[in-house]
C-alpha cells in the first residue's frame, strides 16, 4: 500500500477560510478543500505548504503552528495518505487558476458554507472539529476513506 504524506494548511480572514477546489481524472466535478499537497522526496512539510500554496494560489505562505493530523486508508486505491495541517498566513494577490491547471478554483469561504462546500468526509470533519474546538487529541483517522483520488501526476 501506497503512504502519501500531505501538507495543508487554515487560513483564516475574519469568519472566511481560503479554499481550493481541485480536478481529479477520476471526479467529474472539482474537489474543495484547504489548500497544500503531496509532499516531495526530502522537502520538510512546512516547505511543503509553502510550495503548494504558491503554486495554486500565487499567495506567499507563512507556516505556522500545527493544527492537527488526520489520516485515512483507501484500500480501493492502495493508499494511506496522512494529512498534515497546520496554521497558515497568506498575502499576496490570489490569482486565478490557468486553463489546464489541476486548480479549478480558490475562495474565500464562509464558514457557515464550507461543510457544504467540502464533499469530502476525511477532509471536511477534521476541518470542521478543529474550527468548532471538538477535534479531540488533535488527530482524526479514517480506517476507511469513503474514496479514491487519482492525483494529477499519477495521469501520465
Amino acid at each position: 500500500m501506497e503512504r502519501i504524506v500531505l501538507a495543508s494548511g487554515v487560513a483564516r480572514r475574519g469568519d472566511r477560510l481560503l479554499l481550493v477546489a481541485s480536478r481529479y481524472a477520476n471526479h467529474p466535478a472539482p474537489l474543495w478543500g484547504l489548500p497544500g499537497g503531496r509532499q516531495r522526496p526530502g522537502e520538510l512539510l512546512a516547505q511543503t505548504l509553502a510550495r503548494e500554496v504558491r503554486e495554486e494560489t500565487g499567495l506567499r505562505a507563512e507556516v505556522g503552528a500545527l493544527l492537527y493530523v488526520s489520516e485515512s486508508v483507501d484500500a480501493a486505491g492502495g493508499m494511506h495518505v496522512l494529512n498534515v495541517t497546520f496554521a497558515l498566513e497568506v498575502s499576496g494577490t490570489l490569482r486565478i487558476p490557468g486553463r489546464g491547471d489541476h486548480v479549478a478554483a480558490v475562495e474565500w469561504v464562509a464558514l457557515d458554507a464550507v461543510a457544504a462546500r467540502i464533499a469530502v468526509a476525511v477532509v471536511r470533519e477534521p476541518l470542521l472539529a478543529h474550527v468548532n474546538a471538538t477535534l479531540a487529541g488533535r488527530y482524526a483517522g479514517y480506517p476507511e476513506a469513503g474514496l479514491t483520488i487519482r492525483w494529477p501526476s499519477d495521469d501520465g
